[in-house]
């Protein structure tokens, strides 16, 4: 059975209104909507996934990456891993626009980051759902972060305060 090949995954933040709309025309509010001088943190209520209360999300335009990270609902669960993910991403002051180049990291915690979605980004590509300069965007990003998160020892805190972001991650 081959990966299914989707158009490609287009996100507008409204920071004005604090809204999120996603490529199928859903939007949502949003809990958190700040422009930070690294780029745009937003925090997303998911009232439709049993396990996670929310999605929080760092966008890091200059570095074309998208940093998330599902919060549990309950406070007792096992944190799940941060996914650093290449997309394109945009702002004219008021909208945010992401587009998700359908290549990743996984970083969980205490452990070596591994690239994700591979198989959907090579669908995609063979598809010509992303462009080749998308793809090579994507495959670059990817492997220069994977290649400096080595040289953290797959530190996530350690590698954002490298590219001065300084802040907590995830965020309580």
């Amino acid at each position: 059975m081959g990966t299914a090949i989707t158009p490609q995954l287009v996100d507008v933040v409204d920071t004005f209104t604090a809204s999120r709309t996603y490529s199928s025309g859903t939007t949502r509010h949003l809990r958190t909507c700040q422009v930070e001088r690294w780029g745009l943190r937003t925090e997303c209520p998911t009232p439709e996934d049993p396990f996670h209360d929310s999605e929080v999300t760092w966008l890091l335009p200059t570095l074309n990456l998208r940093l998330t990270h599902q919060r549990p609902r309950s406070r007792h669960a096992k944190a799940g891993p941060s996914v650093l993910t290449a997309v394109r991403a945009t702002s004219d002051g008021r909208y945010w626009r992401t587009t998700d180049l359908l290549l990743g990291l996984e970083t969980p915690a205490g452990m070596r980051a591994r690239i994700v979605q591979s198989e959907e980004f090579a669908a995609a590509v063979a598809g010509q759902v992303i462009r080749v300069g998308d793809a090579d965007l994507a495959m670059c990003t990817v492997h220069k972060t994977l290649e400096e998160f080595s040289q953290f020892r797959h530190d996530l805190a350690g590698w954002l305060a490298y590219k001065h972001i300084f802040d907590v991650w995830p965020p309580y």
